[in-house]
């Protein structure tokens, strides 16, 4: 049966007696101890907090605690206070009302606790002492006539889950615990132990073996290195005596096991053939990608091997792609700017890559700077009151390596509000008039000369330019084709200018200042894709090679901005999935479509290939703009492919014979795909407006 986790905060910082100093530490304790405590993703103790109380109150509800317990209950206790010694050499836990010459009587005697604590029913007890002498706890808190009396006596035997006693203090019995790492400011901090304490809970660092949980063992050994590393002056000691792993938190730390690798892959990684082993390679790369954490991991060990052992071209073929599990993080440098002093600040760090590259730990290089996990990062906050400049590191460690983040910025002291000064009212003479001859026209101004606009690429004008040099030579095509008005819509005129339209548009955004960068690059390689289909008058085929060459002209200056870069990704949202479902929707029209066509006649053999070809580039299309990124460039080239699509649509209407055994049902469902594929990119350009 499993009991329950309890734990009770004991802060005391105000006292009535004028011979103790207030401490600022133990109520910034109590805080920061029982949220961690309480966190359900950490802990799961039902935490009780008393602060500045009197010391029959504290007592009681130490008595409380441990009377209350049952066997398999998990008990808690924190002191936060001053801890006295008498001039016998007991040790006593004071109180709000504590006279340091009536110990007995004002203050909380260390031997209650200890009494307390031998009489509960509970066999797994943790006390955590942050008081000056509490290492003299554990070395018998009572003189006896027998001699020195340990703290803990027998216990019950065996168990699940650490049965045991065990006290932990801030310093031996000699020492002092200190109070933060400064107490000049005023400021309120936890103390240089309960600070460690609740780091090490919170961040997970204090699981050293980074099996997931946080055994009390671990946890005094990172309290020792952390709080002598902070204050050399300060000695935490502890007095344990558990019988099995007494587990007081989870922890994120935990170790992934690398899960080997198939023997078949394996045999190939090492295969004396090269070209094996480059399959291996990407083979290895799948599963570096792996949601499973376990399969990435041993993925990435063997292309390391590979990147590291193998010949050079297979060796820089193995590191390019274990290298897209690398740790990143954005942004790689964390300024802070200016920050008025008091003032709290936090920044977001965010983890990018496959999944094997986000599960990271984080290390702050000093305690000022504190940081807290959340699911896709951390979220990095200030505690610093000296008033300068400042930086500091994150370096953020994961399977796959390990990345060092810089923060810097100045707190800067608040501002001091001068006093507004009242107006002084001054008595000006009245203006004498000025006569109108007096009145002299003002200088012609200067001519200034305007700074001169940066050159643009000339290869993206290249693509504007080719883009609108097709739509007009289209236009002239689709008035030669027309004649009249009845010639336009026969002969095909009107499909050349539909064509010329958008081939007009797209090069006319390649040029613009505000879509140059996506937008028309996007429009110009839809629409050459689709309208790109090598059949029809000469004419034609001649514009469509114009804008073919404008697409590659729009890839090229893409490629050449530093900017931005195009990636391949999953589908996000509702326009990727709709454009894809569009898109099978429309190939399944057209295959119909040929289909008939197959079986009307043999005659009609050419039309029909005509129609899987652009059944092939409408699914090539519609993929494309489901899984290229950034967002604008995906609907710009969306909406190209669309129109293109439209256009090639309507001229294969002329594929079709005039018979009662093609129904022309096939053509009707892809006209209508496309056309639900350019309403659907419509509404999408309009939530998400054109980037440069």
């Amino acid at each position: 049966m499993t009991g329950e986790r309890r734990a009770l905060i004991i802060a005391n910082g105000e006292y009535d007696n004028p011979g103790l100093s207030a401490l600022r530490s133990p109520a910034a304790d109590a805080e920061a101890l029982a949220e961690v405590l309480a966190d359900r993703d950490i802990s799961e103790f039902d935490v009780q907090v008393v602060r500045d109380e009197t010391a029959h109150v504290i007592a009681s509800r130490v008595e409380d605690l441990f009377a209350d317990s049952a066997p398999n209950d998990v008990l808690l206790v924190h002191f936060s206070c001053h801890g006295l010694k008498s001039e016998s050499g007991e040790l006593f836990f004071a109180a709000r009302n504590t006279r340091p010459e009536r110990l007995a009587s004002s203050a909380v005697p260390a031997d209650f606790v200890q009494r307390c604590m031998r009489m509960s029913r509970s066999r797994s007890i943790v006390l955590l002492l942050d008081c000056c002498y509490g290492g003299a706890f554990s070395q018998g808190v009572a003189v006896r006539a027998t001699g020195e009396a340990g703290v803990l006596d027998a216990f019950p035997g065996g168990g699940f889950g650490g049965r045991g006693r065990a006290v932990i203090t801030a310093s031996n019995s000699i020492e002092y615990a200190f109070e933060g790492d400064h107490l000049a400011d005023g400021h309120a901090r936890p103390s240089v132990f309960t600070s460690a304490l609740v780091d090490g809970l919170r961040t997970g660092d204090a699981d050293r073996d980074e099996d997931g949980w946080i055994a009390l063992g671990e946890l005094y050994d990172y309290l020792f290195d952390s709080v002598r590393e902070r204050n050399p002056n300060q000695t935490p000691s502890r007095d344990i005596e558990m019988q099995g792993e007494l587990y007081l938190a989870r922890s994120r730390r935990r170790r992934i096991k690398p899960s080997p690798v198939p023997a078949d892959l394996r045999a190939a990684s090492e295969d004396p053939n090269m070209f094996t082993r480059l399959g291996a390679v990407t083979e290895l790369q799948r599963r570096l990608l792996s949601e499973n954490l376990s399969v990435a991991v041993g993925a990435y060990e063997v292309l390391s091997a590979m990147a590291q052992t193998d010949i050079q071209h297979i060796a820089e073929v193995a590191d390019v792609a274990r290298r897209e599990a690398r740790v990143r993080a954005e942004p790689e440098v964390l300024r802070f700017g200016e920050i008025v002093k008091g003032t709290t600040a936090v920044a977001r760090l965010r983890l990018d890559g496959p999944p094997v590259a986000r599960v990271c730990r984080f290390t702050s290089s000093h305690p000022w700077l504190r940081v807290t996990e959340v699911a896709d990062g951390a979220e990095i906050s200030l505690d610093r009151t000296e008033i300068g400049p400042f930086d500091g590191r994150i370096t953020v460690t994961g399977p796959t390596g390990e990345l060092v983040v810089t923060v810097e910025g100045r707190v800067v002291p608040e501002p001091v509000l001068e006093p507004v000064p009242e107006p002084v009212v001054v008595s000006l003479p009245e203006p004498e008039p000025v006569p109108v001859q007096a009145l002299v026209p003002p200088p012609p101004r200067e001519n200034v000369r305007k700074p001169e606009r940066p050159s643009e690429d000339p290869v993206a004008v290249n693509a504007g330019l080719l883009g609108i040099a097709a739509g007009l030579y289209l236009l002239i095509v689709a008035f030669l084709l027309g004649g009249k008005l009845d010639g336009f819509f026969t002969a095909g005129g009107w499909i050349a200018f539909l064509l010329a339209l958008f081939a007009l548009a797209s090069g006319t955004a390649t040029l613009r200042k505000r879509t140059r960068s996506m937008v028309g690059p996007g429009l110009q390689c839809g629409l050459a894709l689709l309208s790109a289909v090598p059949f029809g008058l000469g004419s034609l085929v001649l514009a469509d090679l114009v804008m073919i060459g404008a697409a590659v002209c729009a890839l090229v200056a893409m490629r050449r901005d530093r900017g931005f870069r195009l990636v391949l990704g999953k589908p996000q949202d509702v326009f990727a999935w709709g454009t894809l479902v569009l898109g099978i929707i429309g190939v399944t029209g057209l295959a119909i479509e040929a289909g008939e066509l197959y079986e009307y006649s043999s005659s009609r053999a050419d039309e029909a290939t005509i129609y899987v070809v652009v059944a092939v580039l409408l699914l090539i299309a519609t993929a494309a703009g489901t899984l290229v990124r950034p967002s604008a460039f995906r609907v710009a080239f969306t909406g190209g492919a669309a129109a293109g699509g439209f256009v090639m649509v309507c001229a294969l209407y002329f594929a079709m014979p005039s018979s009662s055994s093609v129904t022309g049902a096939g053509w009707g469902i892809a006209l209508g795909a496309v056309i639900a594929l350019a309403v659907v990119t419509g509404f999408a350009a309009l939530r998400k407006p054109a980037e440069a």
